[in-house]
């Protein structure tokens, strides 16, 4: 199914109700019109990570359901499937097979040994300095083979997560075999996870590395075309790599949204956030949340390193039960560029807020994504925290179908899928866009399209907020 202009859903496979099947009531049920998208976060066998540590790409982990289930979504909704494309599971076969065959496995070419990467078998302190890294060390795992003998392989992320040699002819046919049968199976769109980490090379510092990352892209672009299928590098990072993929035509992702959006609502500001809003990438997905937490480093240079600091410090303390520490090493995260909270407690649990950051979000170039829990205005899971001692579970409560049924009930709920029905069906979201900023609160966007107009005009510092739609600009009346 090609991609449409409506919002699409970010869930994972047992997370509106326990399986797939249930998840498919709950679309059937309560989603129609509401969504016209669903990306299903990765379903595979999985051996860590919430599924971002696949073990093999052909099959539906079974605690979930089946492809059949997976297919009949694909027929209703468009979908977003997820690609490591620079990792695989330390449990995968490929990865099993090289541990027990070691030179002589198939897989061999797959990983990235120390032995052959680096000069001498290990990096100078000044090559591990120079790597833009999560974990305060060289990035490596070390393993043992069968034959006792001991090796460090390249490990970006969790010891679970084996990253791939993606310049290796191996690599290129794994990586070609299981776009192309993801492909076939009813993507839409493949997000390439963690895709700027991909190319590692000698003297950089082996993120979004220059030209080679165009290769990889361009390559698992042409792997998918031919199935109507597109693909979308997924990088956390300055807002300028977005630019610069974006001039190249590929879809890329608002990550600096969320930030701007607060940091408006926070101060009643609006200039960051028009600036923004005028010079953005219109081949986008907009967020607000995502299955990992609120970023942060995307907006550097966005806004001043005060502005973003008061953004931080305003959500600690205007935020609802939202603390430092379950972003530090005590709940199992140190990731400096993400702070962990569900979007609505981010304000604090307030309805008005809420909406009107979402109007702002369907109002925002790009198609707009909406994470399960935020749409359900969901407040922190500090029981789900505390129990697993896990930050990023504070956004990632688990809903029961009985749940969702009251859920959908509460008078938030309700406004904000009125707001995406109205997204979804007004076609002036597929013309030209217009932004003025009134008064330094003040901020207006208008959307044109042949006959059809839908103008928001919003103060960031009361609140307030009025959607109007029409034939024309002349004629348009309050819907919201």
């Amino acid at each position: 199914m090609l991609i449409k202009n409506e919002v699409m859903l970010i869930t994972y496979a047992d997370s509106m109700g326990n399986n797939l099947k249930e998840l498919n009531e709950v679309l059937h049920t309560h989603l129609q019109g509401v969504v016209g998208g669903v990306h299903l976060l990765p379903f595979y066998p999985s051996s860590g990570d919430r599924g971002f540590a696949p073990m093999d790409y052909t099959k539906v982990d079974s605690a979930f359901g089946d492809w059949a289930e997976i297919e009949e979504m694909s027929e209703k909704f468009y979908m977003m499937y997820d690609f490591m494309i620079n990792h695989i599971s330390q449990q995968s076969p490929y990865f099993q097979d090289f541990l027990e065959k070691k030179d002589a496995s198939q897989y061999k070419d797959l990983f990235i040994r120390y032995k052959d990467f680096w000069p001498n078998g290990e990096p100078t302190e000044v090559d591990v300095d120079l790597i833009y890294k999560r974990k305060p060390r060289a990035p490596y795992v070390e393993v043992t083979f069968k034959d006792g003998t001991k090796e460090k392989v390249w490990c970006t992320f969790d010891e679970q997560q084996i990253d791939l040699d993606v310049t290796t002819e191996t690599t290129k046919k794994f990586v070609k075999d299981n776009l192309t049968f993801l492909a076939d199976k009813g993507a839409s769109i493949i997000r390439l996870d963690a895709f700027a980490y991909a190319n590692k090379k000698m003297g950089t510092n082996c993120f979004f590395v220059e030209p080679d990352i165009w290769e990889m892209l361009n390559l698992s672009k042409e792997v998918v075309e031919p199935y109507g299928v597109t693909v979308l590098p997924e990088i956390h990072e300055h807002y300028s790599i977005q630019l610069k993929i974006a001039d190249k035509d590929y879809y890329v992702y608002d990550f600096a949204l969320p930030m701007l959006v607060l940091h408006a609502l926070y101060s009643g500001k609006v200039n960051r956030l028009a600036h923004w809003l005028e010079i953005c990438p219109r081949k986008q997905f907009t967020t607000l949340d995502t299955h990992d937490g609120i970023g942060v480093v995307d907006v550097k240079d966005l806004m001043t390193d005060e502005e973003a600091e008061m953004t931080r410090e305003s959500l600690y303390s205007q935020g609802a039960n939202v603390k430092k520490k379950y972003s530090s090493a005590a709940y199992n995260n140190l990731d400096i560029y993400q702070i962990n909270c569900t979007y609505y407690s981010a304000l604090g649990n307030d309805d008005q807020a809420y909406l009107l950051a979402r109007a702002i979000q369907c109002f925002a170039p790009g198609i707009p994504q909406i994470y399960y829990v935020g749409l359900f205005a969901g407040e922190n899971d500090i029981e789900l925290l505390e129990s697993t001692k896990e930050g990023r579970n504070i956004n990632r409560h688990y809903y029961s179908k009985d749940e969702i049924a009251a859920e959908v009930q509460r008078p938030v709920v309700q406004k904000l899928f009125a707001l995406l029905k109205f997204r979804n069906s007004c076609p002036a979201f597929n013309g030209e866009i217009k932004i003025v900023q009134g008064s330094e609160n003040e901020l207006n966007i208008t959307w044109k399209n042949e006959n059809s107009v839908a103008k928001l005009e919003a103060n960031l510092l009361t609140k307030e907020y009025t959607i109007l739609a029409g034939e024309n600009e002349a004629n348009i009346a309050k819907v919201f």
